[in-house]
């Protein structure tokens, strides 16, 4: 097969070239091993490749050094010793076309959906709700779409339940899954959720989904990195979320393209055991089919983790492309584990794949992939090739560089705060303090009975207070999603 229908990973132990055909990347891909074994350099490898290839990429950055991306390498040592093992490998050390994002708009372009385009079943999965509180939130969900508010941001959703607190006739027959408990439960779960930086995750302008697919000048595929180093850590939950609901965009926007000759976006998803590790029942479910559908739209999916054990059995079975570094296996369960890894590869008479999983070297791995037909490949050792891009970070100075000459500089770096849910109901209950009379009949039932201007100033004031309550700080928003159908 031409090299130029195929991308190049590296080089088997006889020193012959392991290629992966572009036509089957949209098959999806597994790059694991123990840590400090290479995962790294070889998702950089393959999403030079990618880019080269003219298909758009994008990847987490969770340790801050895949970034190196947009720098060219300068090959010294045991990566210089590598190159010229490859006497066939067309190795031109080059930057390759990088897009910075973050969340808080610090190290990149702010990255921002709307609470409308996440949709409920996202956004419960991201607060961790109860059942009764999920149905609340959709029961909420509800009321906005009959009642043409728009939920842009937390304050849109803040100022949403405390409108249906005031008035629950607004809920219809859904006034028993919305009760007091729930919606006071919803509003701390928000507060949490603003405690871990997430007020930045939703606004405008949302992200587009044309600017991460569209090439770069010279027609190689743009690779988008989402520095995750703080999410990962310190909200894994926001970050989970986030590349869920950018797998349910991509499947829900992007046509049906059959079969083509390459894909038209290639996905990282790193730390991928976080994707299915406390996500409910149901929404593992669609991920799944989401995972088994998406291909036909040209969107390849490669998951990076330490193990394969971490991604479900109906999701390793949909991988055509498997990368395995090296494991240790130290205990009865880990040497389990080592089996069933060697297991899942087509065996190969030259070798033991239970016994060099063991002995793999930094940058060594197993790689089993696909045949002409879709069958699976026998299981190949080989060493990865090198980079062409700089292996570890780019300075803060390359970084700032990087941003000033992006590609989207200025489309998405100024917060927009257009009128939402927020402004709407303040409106209104402004209004209705203005209408009220001075002296409100007090009702049959007792003094402690609040009449309409009574409910209208409550609704000001708590809104005012919310309002208040963020004046010093400044207002960022971010990312999320719907899911198959939960777009509201």
């Amino acid at each position: 097969m031409p090299l130029s229908d195929s991308f190049v990973l590296g080089a088997d132990s006889h020193g012959r070239p392991i290629t992966h055909a572009l036509r089957m990347a949209n098959r999806h891909g597994l790059i694991a091993g123990a840590t400090g074994t290479g995962k790294t350099v070889t998702l950089q490898r393959m999403a030079e490749q990618f880019s080269a290839a003219g298909v758009a990429v994008f990847a987490a950055d969770i340790k801050g050094d895949l970034c190196g991306l947009g720098a060219a390498g300068s090959p010294q040592g045991k990566i210089a010793e590598r190159i010229a093992s490859m006497p066939w490998l067309d190795h031109k050390p080059q930057a390759y076309p990088v897009v910075l994002w973050d969340i808080e708009g610090r190290s990149g372009h702010p990255l921002r959906t709307t609470l409308s385009e996440m949709g409920p079943l996202l956004l419960g999965n991201l607060l961790a709700l109860t059942d009764s509180q999920q149905a609340a939130l959709y029961a909420a969900f509800k009321v906005a779409d009959r009642e043409g508010l728009l939920l842009l941001d937390l304050k849109d959703l803040k100022a949403l339940l405390l409108h249906l607190r005031e008035k629950p006739e607004l809920l219809g027959e859904d006034s028993a899954l919305f009760t007091s408990a729930s919606s006071q439960a919803l509003q701390r779960r928000l507060a949490t959720l603003e405690q871990q930086g997430a007020e930045a995750l939703f606004g405008e302008p949302a992200l587009q989904l044309e600017d991460i697919l569209r090439p770069d000048r010279d027609g190689r595929g743009r690779i988008h990195l989402l520095d995750a180093s703080r999410l990962v850590h310190e909200a894994p939950k926001v970050y989970a979320t986030f590349l869920l609901w950018l797998l349910a965009e991509l499947f829900e926007q992007l046509p049906e393209r059959g079969d083509a000759d390459r894909p038209l976006l290639a996905l990282f998803f790193d730390e991928a055991h976080l994707l299915f590790g406390d996500t409910p029942k149901v929404l593992q479910e669609r991920l799944v089919q989401v995972v088994r559908l998406i291909r036909s739209k040209g969107v390849g999916v490669y998951f990076v983790t330490q193990s394969p054990a971490d991604l479900p059995n109906d999701v390793l079975a949909q991988l055509g492309l498997r990368i395995q570094h090296g494991l240790r296996a130290y205990t009865v369960k880990e040497q389990k584990s080592l089996r069933a890894v060697a297991d899942g590869f087509r065996a190969n008479p030259e070798f033991s794949s239970l016994q060099v999983l063991t002995e793999l070297g930094i940058g060594e791995a197993l790689v089993g992939g696909l045949e002409e037909k879709g069958t699976p490949a026998m299981v190949l050792r080989g060493a990865i090739a090198p980079p062409e891009s700089r292996v570890g970070p780019l300075s803060e100075q390359e970084r700032a560089a990087l941003i000033a000459q992006s590609a989207l500089r200025g489309l998405y770096d100024k917060p927009i705060d257009r009128e939402s849910a927020y402004e709407v109901l303040t409106a209104r209950a402004r209004q209705a303090v203005q209408e009220t009379p001075a002296e409100p009949a007090k009702s049959k039932a007792g003094k402690n009975d609040m009449g309409l201007g009574d409910l209208a100033e409550r609704a000001v004031k708590s809104a005012l207070r919310q309002a208040a309550s963020q004046l010093g700080r400044q207002l960022v928003r971010g990312i999320m999603g719907s899911l198959m159908g939960g777009k509201r």
